[in-house]
This record gives structure tokens, sequence and C-alpha cells, in this order.
């Protein structure tokens, strides 16, 4: 079933999901399962499963150093379908313009059907570790919008080089990510809610946000998107702050700001297991703020780890 649909059934009713990252290569995917086992509980209709793109490494050889391609963490299609079978849950892999020429996201989109896998989020990825900035792969796309489209032309049976005239086309359901205190890399609030009416006019569905740690931003955010012109659901992505470090890195590598109260709690901690009771318990009222607005999914992003995201739906669902 499709995201809009599974929002739509609920009538009014938020639901809960959440995302999970797959493990290194070389990971036995029961580590996984034992993180998702404590959350199906809250009958998640959909998970979201990320993919990372290529990274360099350096190989010694014989004194020298050789660079190679390689990915960390491939698997994405594999995991939802594992997921989707053991589960009985719909999935969400991202599929991404970085790392990927078209014809290996149209690859991937034509597995994706064969699956029954009917829901697809569509991210123009990050730059290239050790890059300053995005580089669009040589064959690939350079934007979100120009990734939708591709989607969304596989949907009405419009292939790379071909029209086909089948019976059994595709019916994606598109999600794209929006950015509450704004892209880094977007001149302003305004051009970057353009960008995003873009995507949601190639035909993305609905939009899932980036984290944000102020609900005003969001709701500002909604508000400002209405405006826009942009009228499909808009999903409030959560993370929990779990480590103190996170005051740091959330900043540096995501461009956003946490709030001051937050921040004075967390230096009150005196090891990392208190920053992680910390972060439950802001994101618990955070999520019950939402809750009382309406929204129609609390999607967390889990990182691997469940223990977090289960005390907090614990408190919510």
């Amino acid at each position: 079933m499709k995201v809009t649909e599974h929002i739509k059934q609920a009538n009014g009713k938020t639901l809960f999901s959440f995302e999970i990252i797959p493990p290194k290569k070389g990971k036995n995917i029961q580590e996984l399962y034992n993180n998702i086992d404590p959350l199906m509980e809250f009958e998640p209709p959909f998970i979201d499963v990320t993919t990372s793109r290529e990274e360099f490494v350096y190989i010694e050889k014989e004194g020298l150093f050789d660079r190679k391609i390689t990915r960390m963490r491939p698997g994405t299609l594999g995991i939802c379908a594992a997921i989707k079978h053991k589960y009985n849950v719909d999935t969400v892999p991202h599929v991404l313009c970085g790392g990927f020429t078209k014809e290996e996201t149209e690859y991937l989109l034509v597995d994706c059907h064969y699956l029954g896998i009917n829901n697809v989020m569509a991210l123009r990825g990050d730059a290239m570790k050790g890059e300053q900035y995005f580089k669009a792969t040589k064959g690939g796309h350079s934007y979100a919008t120009q990734l939708v489209s591709q989607i969304q032309n596989l949907n009405s049976g419009r292939y790379l080089h071909d029209v086909i005239d089948v019976d059994d086309k595709a019916d994606f359901c598109i999600g794209v990510a929006g950015y509450p205190e704004k892209h880094l890399e977007a001149p302003s609030m305004k051009t970057d809610l353009k960008r995003l009416k873009e995507k949601v006019e190639a035909g993305a569905d609905y939009v899932v946000t980036q984290m944000f740690f102020d609900n005003q931003r969001y709701f500002d955010f909604v508000e400002a998107a209405k405006k826009e012109g942009i009228n499909v659901p808009i999903i409030p992505g959560i993370k929990p702050i779990a480590v103190n470090r996170h005051l740091q890195l959330l900043p540096q590598v995501f461009k956003i700001d946490l709030p001051e109260s937050l921040i004075t709690e967390v230096y009150k901690c005196k090891d990392n297991k208190q920053v992680r009771q910390v972060g439950v318990e802001w994101c618990i009222q955070q999520s019950k703020e939402l809750l009382d607005a309406g929204v129609p999914v609390l999607h967390y992003y889990s990182m691997g780890k469940s223990d977090n995201i289960k005390a907090i739906a614990s408190a919510l669902f």
C-alpha cells in the first residue's frame, strides 16, 4: 500500500514510522532484525531504508596506495524485500541521484516493481565523503526533481529509451525531502520552498522533513509550504539526541539549530547515558505537541538503534 493511502486510511490518526540504515558489509542482518523487533508492536505501516552512495577507499599495494570506489552499506533493496517478507510491512527504499546513473536507477525501480515495493524516497544525496560540493554522477541526475520526473515517467510506461505499452505499469508513491531550516545549499528559505514545489509538481506525493528540535520550525515550514501551493502531506522527521557529541555534530552536518533549553540540559549530564535519557524526554514532549497538532505521521530516524525509539513510542502510541 502507498504511504499516502496509509495516511488516508488512518482518518486523521497519527501513524508511527521509522528509518533504518543497512548494516555494513560483512554484518549479519539479524542485528537489524533485533532492532526492528521491539518497534513492531507500534504497528508501523511503513519502514524507510536508507541508501549509501559510493566512497573512496585506499588499498596499500607494494608500498603504494591504490584508490578504489566502494559502498560500505549496500543491500538497500534486499533489506527492503527481507523486511517486507518477514514483517508483512511496506518498505520505502531511498533512491539517490549521487552515485547512480539513470540506467542503474531504472533497473532498481524495475526490481522494486517486481518485488511489490511501490513506495520510494527520491533524494539528491550528499557530496561524496571528502568532497565539499555535490557532483552529479556521469550519466546520472543532478537534482532530485529530475529523479522524481524519471520515476513518474516510469509510472506512465515511459522508460529511458522506450515507451512500453503494458498493462502492469509501475505505480510508485514518491516521497521527497523538505527542510524546515532550509537546505544547507539554498540561498534562502523562499528559494528552497520553490525547489520543493518543483519536486511536487514533477510528481512527488509526500514530503518527509529533515530532523528538527524546535516544533515551531516545522509549523512555520508547513504554513509557508501551503502558501507556496504545496498541498501534499508533510511528515515530520524526528531524531532524539543520543550522545553529547550531537551538540556539535548535528549543527555541523545538517546545518540546524538546537534549542538553548535542550543544550542546557545536555550540558548538565555526566555521561552519555544521561544524555540519551534527556534526548528521550525531549523527544517525547516534542512528539506530544506534534500529535496534538494532528501531524499525519511521526517518523523517527533510528540510525539502527531502537531502545530510545521504543521508549519514546511507548509513551505515545
